[in-house]
């Protein structure tokens, strides 16, 4: 054959074509001809162009038979690229199809043969090119809109475009693109831009072979789809489309579901059924790892990962089954009890993110999750059931974590789940550890595991000051299950004495109620199997009709002594009754608004649990009234409300008051109410006084120190001397500043326009938004300011600065004056304030007090003490006099106790006073100096400083209205004492002992704690004992049989025995961790004694009441006698008790420690012994894959799953460090030390845990390491789970994963 020179290679092609087409030469001969031509000219094969060309001659001037056979032997010699000639053939015929059905047909077959073959398309010398090709010509990029161009993003579009342009002309065909949203094809733009001429060749005269042709492409499209959605490799291609581009991909499982139900050709398919189309487009799994094709490791740790959930018993010493799931969640509810301790964040926040942690962790389900939730909250009851006394929280606040933040927990996500249901499209598509939920069914769960909850009696019998309270909620339920209706004031009166049968209650009708106060139950709940003990006939008919109390104040009683009294002793039940003590606070009269916030402050806030997020919303509201508009000149409206706001003070001093506060995250904005409060009464000279409704008269001195002093729990100021120690990670709580405190409430008030927000943040917002609009910084207060600045400078320095003869130094000798004129009248004794003495009798009217406001007072107050310990060191001013004139100080102004407590402890601290002796100055305090050990001749000594505050301490009554002073001093004089050589806090507790015998135990503990804080080997040893006591290893009276019950016990157990018994070790680190100076060397030491608890697991086996039940194993793994599953459960059971330890201890500090250090060193580090030698493996394996889990656990604890909260902004840069130094050991750029079984269990079960659990962890690290990652796995023969993690990735790996499935046909 000849064809004319001069032309160019293409022109040469088309006339090769046209004459063999002519000559109806044999396909074969003419595929030869075309080889040798573009051979001659040197165009590579398969050729780009040559496609192109073929496509367009033949569409449609010459769309004979001959030349759609010179394609398929085209493709069959690989002339040219078969998926660049599918994408030509997909926009030049589909849309011709009605008109063109034969060549349709034969692009269907051509399809069918070729498109599978993808790994002749990736591994081919055009790869690059012959993909750019099919973009050009699918405008892949522009309608999928990804900005990625590479070769394996764009195979993952092709197949999507392919089977999605099949899908539209299927539903074209049977009318179903009608049904869509968009009524068009996806495809439709594209085909016009191809400017196709259908109609100048062809006539449009349909025969019947036309329209059967016509249905049967359409069934063979269909059935074509059917094989893209059940092949192998397609089909997982398609899921990594599902993962990235989920906006698309919505649209195209709608169209699923669309031609599923109403597709009569799907119906008459025999390869694929409607039900397969519809399972497809609903099936949210990820199924990039094949059934059947997991490694050895893979099968081992998945096998065994699943946690071991039994729920057979409901003893609170259960051992290591269902509590054991759920240690993390107990750890933390206990470790909120601390009453030291207040948080910025809210309970509802940290227990909330803590629970999806679990859950994604477990895979557990929303029944199991409640269950779990309110088994862990009873436990946290039922630890108080026997307590101690002293300045802690008590029942109150272990009741409001039930009842009032657990059920918000569980409200926030119930409608977390209904609001994703309406709004589904709005989910981050990364997501995946969540299911696909029903509507309701997260509600639904919550039924069925409080009805499940009725079968844990021994977690269920109430303390004994809620018995009538559980009580009354039975009742309530009876006489509604009886069908008997009664006003609110009967019921009031109506005690369970006198009902006609037994309404003993239990725990659980507390929760109902509270669950329904909040919307998450309805009154169908009493009529559960069980939950009545019967009905009632009838009522008592000699009960009185009217008694003070919420029913009939709500009808219009006055407001009287008497209804004053019942409003306080009882608290409120519904929100209307506190929205009308709200409006009389507001809008009453004086004594009215007193009486209103007498009544927030009383039974309602402590024991109202159903409404008590409402009650302290209200509290807050009135702690900051509103500005009237009307200035007052030259005062602050404040003023006008100092009666009220005195009220309010002091009824939420107490400690139980405060972390209510603290649990509901309310702390930032209650700091944001009374710095206003402080900043005004603080400036006020004293010659203003209100009186109460109680008589009491109170004046702005007593305003600002009630203020100041409650302001000053909120965050740990006496804390930051001990915290300047050793180590270069500060101790946890350190944050908690002024600056801080305002900083978090702003962020809660610039949220408050984000309405997919959370309910808790939404409550947050709300509650700082009506307090204050607007931004609050501490310059808004500059008294407040001024004196925080000197209260640091304290702390780092000695004094300084004090000028003989101006206006403060005159202040400081007025001050002495005042302390110490009574005791020297009459002699020449002198206290100096540097270069000048006050000394002398004096005036000794009371008026000659100094007439200053507060703030200028406090200033001067270090001076002033100072001054006077130097005295007393000197000799000049004897320790009783010294601490009669501490007292008379804190008793003119008592905030004065906050800045004698940060003089007294910068001077320990600072080692600035030696030992002293303590007996002289201890005398005026009436106890006596305790002997430290028979035989020990030496008297006991303190540090002057210390020795002063104690006997200043030790004046206060042990009584309500020393309780907020106390409460303040308390802590501080604990931290103080731990902070002194050993054994300054046990002599204190035991003067202190003698002064408040009934806090004995109490103080007792805290003394025992200090033999933590000064050494690190016995924080070790706890540590060690938190985990044999946890696991049942070595069991002792104290560790039981393992789990909760052994790691946290009843907490404080008095009384046995004659004394106090041993104290949980779980409770014991609890309150030691946050006083710990150095908490650098946890991690090491955690991780040491998790891997020797791995081995201790696997030497001792189980527990003997647990070998007959574990004698036949259902995985039937067994090393030796070992169960591998049985060890694993504890071996998980170690870790996350390491993870959550490490977590409390040190937070986001701590866990960026691990990653970035303490694990990487630990793996370089060689590791070696007999056990491990004599397992064969056993312990190497458990022992990677036990730190894996830690690892993650940790991670997960302090980061969270997801982004939602603003510790994950921390996550990708901690995280990419650790990634990348696994990336390098895969590589082998690092060598390492430990054992190869061990180093392999860790990286496959840390990214197992990641891509299963934590996928929007890959998300966050950088591209490049997850293929190295990817790559290292594969040299592990860990392939589908390279391949897991490519297609976690995102963007960035899809067109690896892509290319990893097609190179290995996975």
């Amino acid at each position: 054959m000849e064809v004319s020179a001069g032309c160019n290679p293409w022109d040469e092609v088309v006339e090769l074509t046209k004459a063999a087409q002519e000559k109806g030469y044999d396909p074969l001969i003419w595929a030869i001809q075309i080889h040798s031509h573009l051979n001659s000219v040197g165009e590579s094969l398969p050729s780009v162009e040559l496609a192109d060309v073929l496509v367009s001659y033949i569409c449609w001037e010459n769309n004979v038979p001959i030349l759609w056979k010179f394609l398929e032997k085209a493709l069959m010699l690989k002339i040219v690229p078969p998926m660049l000639l599918l994408a030509l053939l997909s926009v030049r015929v589909t849309p011709c199809r009605h008109f063109q059905p034969a060549p349709y047909r034969l692009y269907l077959e051509l399809l069918r043969r070729h498109v599978f073959e993808l790994k002749s398309l990736i591994n081919g010398p055009n790869y690059l090119k012959v993909m750019k090709s099919i973009d050009a010509v699918l405008r892949l990029s522009q309608i999928f809109g990804l900005t990625q161009s590479e070769p394996g993003i764009l195979v993952v579009e092709f197949i999507f475009s392919i089977v999605w342009q099949l899908l539209d002309a299927s539903m074209d065909d049977e009318g179903l693109l009608e049904l869509t949203p968009e009524k068009k094809s996806k495809w439709a733009n594209l085909y016009q831009e191809m400017e196709l001429d259908r109609l100048d060749n062809y006539n449009d005269k349909k025969t019947e072979h036309h329209e059967k042709l016509q249905n049967l492409n359409t069934l063979l499209a269909v059935e074509m789809i059917g094989q893209f959605l059940q092949d192998k490799i397609s089909s997982r291609i398609l899921y990594l489309a599902r993962q990235n581009m989920p906006v698309h991909w919505q649209s195209f499982v709608q169209r699923l579901q669309l031609v599923g139900a109403n597709s009569l050709a799907l119906r008459k398919s025999r390869t694929i059924s409607p039900e397969a189309f519809i399972k497809f487009a609903s099936d949210t799994r990820i199924v990039l790892s094949s059934q059947g094709r997991k490694t050895s490791s893979q099968l081992k740790f998945q096998g065994v990962m699943a946690f071991e959930y039994l729920s057979s018993s409901a003893s609170l010493f259960n051992g290591a089954s269902h509590s054991a799931l759920w240690i993390p969640l107990d750890l933390v509810l206990e470790d909120a009890m601390d009453g030291y301790q207040v948080s910025a964040t809210s309970a509802i926040e940290i227990i909330s993110g803590l629970i999806k942690t679990l859950r994604a962790i477990h895979g557990t389900s929303w029944h199991d999750t409640f269950l779990g939730l309110w088994l862990a909250a009873l436990r946290l009851v039922q630890r108080e059931r026997d307590p101690i006394e002293g300045p802690m929280p008590h029942i109150d606040t272990r009741l409001c974590m039930l009842l009032c933040i657990i059920p918000l927990v569980v409200a926030d996500f119930i409608e977390e789940e209904e609001r994703t249901s309406i709004h589904e499209s709005g989910n981050d598509p990364t997501d995946h550890w969540k299911e696909k939920k029903v509507p309701g069914k997260c509600r639904n769960d919550l039924v069925s595991s409080l009805q499940v909850l009725g079968d844990y009696q021994s977690l269920l019998t109430p303390p004994q000051s809620i018995v009538a309270a559980v009580n009354q909620a039975a009742a309530k339920a009876m006489l509604f299950v009886s069908g008997i209706t009664i006003g609110s004031a009967y019921f009031e009166s109506l005690s369970v004495k006198e009902m006609p049968i037994d309404c003993s209650g239990n725990m659980r009708h507390l929760i109902v109620e509270a669950c329904i106060a909040r919307n998450l139950l309805d009154t169908s709940a009493y009529l559960w199997p069980g939950y009545v003990n019967g009905r009632i006939n009838q009522l008592p008919q000699c009960l009185p009709t009217q008694v003070p109390g919420w029913s009939s104040f709500m009808k219009g009683a006055a407001l009287n002594p008497a209804m004053i009294n019942a409003l306080v002793s009882s608290p409120a039940s519904s929100l209307a009754e506190l929205e009308k003590i709200f409006e009389i606070a507001t809008k009453g009269s004086e004594d009215e608004k007193i009486s209103a916030a007498t009544i927030l402050c009383g039974a309602s806030l402590l024991q109202g649990w159903n409404i008590q997020e409402h009650t302290v919303h209200f509290i807050i509201r009135l702690l900051s009234p509103p500005i009237p508009a009307e200035s007052i000149e030259g005062n602050s409206h404040l003023i006008n409300y100092a009666p009220m706001l005195n009220v309010l003070i002091v009824g939420i001093a107490s400690v139980d008051c405060v972390k209510t506060f603290s649990l509901l995250g309310l702390v930032p904005q209650l700091a944001c109410s009374l710095m206003p409060i402080c900043e005004v009464f603080g400036s006020c000279v004293p010659n203003v006084s209100w009186m109460l409704t109680s008589g009491e008269e109170i004046s702005a001195h007593a305003v600002f120190s009630n203020a100041f002093i409650l302001l000053l729990k909120l965050w740990r100021f006496n804390r930051p001397p001990l915290e300047h120690g050793l180590g270069d990670v500060p101790t946890v709580g350190s944050q908690l500043t002024p600056e801080y405190l305002l900083l978090v409430r702003n962020s809660h008030l610039m949220s408050s326009g984000n309405i997919h927000k959370d309910r808790n943040r939404r409550r947050l917002s709300t509650i700082a938004t009506l307090s204050s609009p607007n931004s609050v910084f501490v310059d808004s207060f500059p008294k407040l300011k001024v004196w925080y600045r000197q209260h640091q400078a304290c702390i780092a320095s000695t004094l300084s600065g004090l000028v003989h003869g101006t206006p403060f130094h005159q202040i400081v000798e007025g001050l002495l004056n005042m302390m110490f004129k009574k005791i020297h009248r009459g002699n020449q004794t002198s206290v100096t304030s540097g270069s000048s003495s006050s000394s002398g009798p004096g005036n000794e009217d009371a008026s000659t007090r100094p007439k200053l406001p507060a703030w200028d007072i406090l200033e001067a107050v270090p001076f002033v003490v100072d001054a006077a310990l130097t005295a007393c060191a000197h000799g000049r001013l004897s320790p009783r006099e010294l601490a009669t004139g501490l007292k008379d100080l804190a008793d003119f102004l008592p905030a004065s106790l906050a800045t004698i407590v940060s003089y007294f402890s910068a001077e320990v601290t600072r080692g600035v006073w030696k030992q002293e002796q303590i007996k002289k100055i201890l005398a005026a305090t009436g106890v006596d100096v305790p002997s430290l050990a028979p035989g020990v001749s030496s008297p006991a000594a303190l540090p002057l400083p210390l020795a002063a505050f104690v006997s200043l301490t030790i004046t206060y009554k042990v009584d309500r209205a020393s309780e907020r002073f106390l409460n303040l001093a308390g802590p501080a004089l604990e931290s103080l004492a731990a902070g002194c050589p050993w054994p300054c806090m046990p002599i204190v507790a035991s003067l202190w002992t003698q002064k408040a015998k009934r806090w004995s135990d109490f103080l007792v503990f805290s003394a025992s704690r200090t033999v933590f804080l000064h050494n690190s080997d016995a924080v070790v040893q706890l540590l060690k004992s938190c985990f044999t006591a946890t696991l049942g290893i070595n069991s002792s009276p104290i560790s039981s049989n393992g789990g909760v019950g052994a790691l946290l016990g009843h907490g404080f157990k008095s009384h046995l025995c004659g004394g106090i018994c041993p104290v949980a070790p779980g409770i014991l680190y609890l309150r030691v961790y946050r006083s710990i100076r150095d908490i650098v060397f946890l991690t090491e030491e955690i991780v040491s004694i998790l891997m020797h608890s791995v081995r201790e697991i696997v030497s001792s086996g189980l527990p003997r009441e647990r070998l007959e039940k574990l004698k036949a194993t259902r995985d039937g793994i067994k090393y030796g006698q070992v169960s591998l599953a049985a060890s694993m459960t504890r071996v998980k059971l170690a870790a996350a008790l390491g993870a959550s330890l490490v977590w409390l201890s040190g937070g986001l500090l701590l866990v960026q420690l691990l990653m970035k250090e303490t694990l990487p060193s630990w793996f370089i580090s060689v590791h070696r012994s007999e056990q491990e030698e004599k397992s064969d493996g056993m312990v190497a394996m458990l022992g990677g894959f036990s730190l894996a889990y830690f690892a993650v656990l940790c991670g997960a604890f302090a980061w969270g799953i997801d982004s939602s909260s603003s510790a994950s902004k921390r996550r990708p840069k901690v995280l990419g460090v650790h990634m990348e130094f696994l990336a390098s050991a895969l590589d082998g750029k690092i060598s390492l030390g430990c054992d190869s079984a061990t180093w392999r269990a860790y990286v496959s079960g840390f990214v197992s845990l990641m891509v299963g659990c934590t996928p929007n962890w890959v998300l966050e690290v950088d591209v490049d390491v997850l293929k190295r990652l990817s790559n290292g796995l594969r040299q592990l023969n860990e392939e589908e789970l390279a391949l897991a993690l490519l297609g976690a990735g995102g963007l960035g790996t899809m067109g690896a994963a892509a290319e990893l499935i097609i190179d290995n046909e996975m």
